[in-house]
């Protein structure tokens, strides 16, 4: 058996679509399928079970001889959450007990991280697993914090050589694009919101920059593909291999201009930018650049190469966005 926290969401989804398509038939989804939209990015899907995240540890506890990975991927993703307590109990609390789990009755476990541990950047973007530098990082909200805290509590458990799951990955996720994100409203990725709302003609906006080594719409992003990040947790599971905390992202910065351009060329027109005032809410918070140092992952072993931005683009919104069914 294998579960897929987070089975119904972005990332989740593109996963179990993922497993199907390799054979997999005993298939366990953790989920909240709240308002009723989620549930599209599985419906093409034949679970063998679909388990609210309020029930997990029960369940991972009644079936724990039958399970060989958790793939530990819900979280709350907002990088505008406020409620301290709630982010603690998801993204912190039940991450431990399911490790705690998983080294009790030997199931590997991948879980996600995040590129937002890094902050602003001003650190780099080593993965080094070094309890001293990830100590040094400073995230800029509150989602980031709460996969910070939970990296530290995993190094500082290995540091004291407490039990560990048998085989073990932390993810750190830079910005995934594709298909089964339209639940996530305002945080969707810029691809889908440029081709939902455009209009023809009509000219694509993007964030004005506020520092001056960084010029309107130049601001860079690491940008992955979903089935390149997919490829990669696939490959960890087979090999059986402990990854540590990794970074996933291409290891190339592009900036949100060639995004965009990307995105208009794809839909058949030459693009046309224009620049809009940041809201002030995030202003102090946002990244300029991100770009995942993937030295770690390639020493492991891993050597498939990365979709290009003009490929995944191309591949998202032909197949996918302006296709009459754009859920996978």
């Amino acid at each position: 058996m294998i579960i897929v926290t987070g089975g119904a969401g972005f990332i989740g989804s593109n996963l179990v679509a993922a497993l199907e398509d390799a054979g997999e038939r005993d298939i366990v989804i953790c989920d909240r399928l709240l308002d009723g939209s989620k549930w599209r990015n599985i419906a093409k899907r034949m679970p063998r079970d679909i388990v609210h995240p309020d029930n997990l540890v029960d369940f991972v506890a009644a079936h724990a001889g039958e399970i060989e990975m958790i793939f530990h991927l819900g979280a709350n993703s907002s990088t505008t959450a406020v409620d301290g307590d709630e982010i603690v109990a998801t993204n912190f609390s039940l991450s431990l007990a399911l490790w705690r789990l998983c080294a009790r009755h030997g199931i590997g476990f991948i879980y996600a991280s995040s590129a937002a541990v890094y902050g602003d950047g001003s650190l780099g973007f080593s993965d080094s697993n070094d309890i001293a530098a990830l100590r040094a990082l400073r995230p800029l909200n509150l989602y980031g914090w709460s996969k910070y805290l939970f990296d530290g509590w995993v190094l500082t458990s290995l540091a004291r050589d407490e039990p560990a799951p048998p085989s073990w990955s932390g993810l750190r996720f830079f910005n995934v694009y594709g298909p089964n994100e339209y639940h996530k409203g305002p945080m969707q990725s810029l691809v889908a919101k440029i081709v939902t709302a455009h209009q023809p003609g009509a000219a694509v906006s993007l964030f004005k920059s506020y520092r001056p080594d960084f010029a309107d719409g130049w601001q860079l992003r690491d940008f992955i593909w979903v089935d390149d990040a997919v490829a990669v947790m696939l490959w960890l599971r087979r090999s059986g291999r402990t990854g540590g905390i990794l970074n996933l992202g291409t290891g190339i910065a592009r900036s949100f201009h060639d995004l965009a351009s990307a995105a208009i060329r794809a839909c058949g027109e030459a693009p046309r930018i224009e620049y809009v005032e940041m809201p002030e809410a995030i202003r102090a918070a946002y990244q300029y650049y991100t770009c995942a140092d993937m030295s770690r992952l390639t020493a492991l072993g891993y050597d498939a190469p990365f979709s290009t931005l003009e490929a995944g683009v191309s591949r998202y919104v032909e197949r996918f966005l302006r296709a009459p069914d754009r859920y996978r």
